[in-house]
């Protein structure tokens, strides 16, 4: 691939956007949403729906999302499909334009929404051919740009797409989770009724109480924990072990998050291990079933291209499921890193595996009331195969 400095693809006539990879590699478009440029990994999702929780997930933070699925803004943005409140992805690549909202949950276009949300589009690229180069040499680090009069600096592009150090050993969950303690009262979501709510008063305080640390929550979790019977009072990442330990939980969620596990690691793990020690319940998602595994000896790595999407394969396997031994859930799931199956110690059960490669997708802690997995039952886009995990968590704590 031709130095973009030197050489690269002539711009198209109306080209108001374009990606430079950190490669050279220079795709041309048509900009949407914000104007500007920013700065990213670029990786793929396969998902067909849920594009306003997939670009508000804060797990996608410092990443630009190419949609596999073609048709992308099509029914338009509303207020209840958000799933953080914080940055997500910083921009989005997708094969068609954006055409007139059509649904009658839209309160509005998907451009405009990105451009009130400071996230840049771009339309008109051959996502099957970007997905078909990650899936080959890796997600590229690279820098989106939109322009509404065509004019780019392409070799200053590069060299900021080239100068982004990358995801690895970037610590960003202290960048997106929330700052206070929160008492989570939402309930689950429901077609014609909108969000359930569940205050403390109705309940009362009989309800089991779980702790739940933020590294990049998505809000579905929390609403997941109340309809499965427990109430949820939210932490930020950084929260202490002795905090924890004030709200006297019956149980510890670890929830989902960007970046690199292990950077965030060196201040999460210490905490969950004082967890581990008290014996006290532990259910870990996405970053949060790799904090787990880090605080129990194992190690992570960076994957070459990452699992995002809500048609992935996962099977029980271990042991630890009983009689569901065997059994595949079809899992929704968005992570550029894994746990390596090799590194976990003998104390350390496996009890999910990916069926597409057989990377590491949940974990048991032997003599211990803790348990992670890799990918997100809430979905949030996706299939609801694994609400069970909720309910099981919760049944632990009584």
């Amino acid at each position: 691939m031709a130095d973009a400095a030197s050489s690269h693809a002539p711009q198209p006539v109306g080209a108001t956007g374009v990606l430079v990879l950190a490669d050279g590699a220079v795709i041309w478009g048509r900009g949407f949403g914000a104007v500007g440029e920013a700065v990213g990994e670029v990786c793929f999702n396969t998902a067909m729906t849920g594009y306003q929780e997939v670009m508000t997930d804060p797990s996608y933070a410092a990443q630009i999302v190419t949609f596999t699925f073609p048709h992308i803004g099509n029914v338009g943005v509303n207020d209840e499909d958000l799933e953080s409140k914080v940055d997500g992805a910083v921009g989005c690549l997708v094969r068609e334009d954006v055409t007139e909202p059509s649904n009658f949950r839209s309160r509005g276009a998907f451009g405009d929404w990105l451009a009130a949300k400071g996230k840049i589009g771009l339309a008109g690229v051959d996502t099957r051919a970007l997905t078909r180069r990650i899936r080959m040499a890796g997600a590229p680090n690279a820098v989106i740009a939109h322009a509404p009069g065509g004019r780019f600096d392409i070799p200053a592009l590069l060299q900021r797409a080239r100068d982004w150090p990358g995801l690895e050993g970037m610590d960003l969950a202290r960048v997106v989770s929330r700052h206070n303690q929160e008492d989570w009262e939402g309930g689950v979501w429901r077609l014609g009724q909108g969000f359930a709510r569940s205050p403390r008063g109705a309940l009362g305080d009989a309800r089991p109480h779980v702790v739940a640390i933020d590294y990049g929550s998505k809000d579905n979790i929390f609403r997941n924990l109340v309809k499965a019977g427990a109430r949820v009072t939210v932490v930020p990442a950084e929260a202490t072990l002795d905090t924890v330990l004030a709200l006297e939980p019956d149980g510890v969620f670890l929830s989902n998050g960007p970046g690199d596990p292990a950077a965030t690691g060196k201040y999460a793990v210490p905490v969950i291990k004082g967890l581990l020690d008290r014996d006290i319940p532990i259910f870990g998602i996405c970053l949060g079933h790799q904090m787990l595994a880090l605080a129990a000896g194992a190690s992570t790595s960076k994957m070459h291209q990452g699992h995002r999407g809500a048609n992935h394969p996962v099977q029980r396997v271990g042991g630890a499921w009983g009689a569901s031994e065997g059994l595949v859930e079809i899992t929704s799931m968005n992570h550029g890193f894994a746990v390596d199956n090799a590194s976990l110690p003998p104390e350390v059960e496996e009890t999910h595996v990916s069926l597409f490669d057989g990377s590491n997708c949940g974990i048991s802690i032997k003599g211990k009331r803790a348990f992670g997995v890799q990918y997100h039952p809430e979905a949030s886009p996706g299939p609801q195969d694994s609400f069970y995990l909720f309910e099981r968590f919760v049944g632990m704590l009584g």
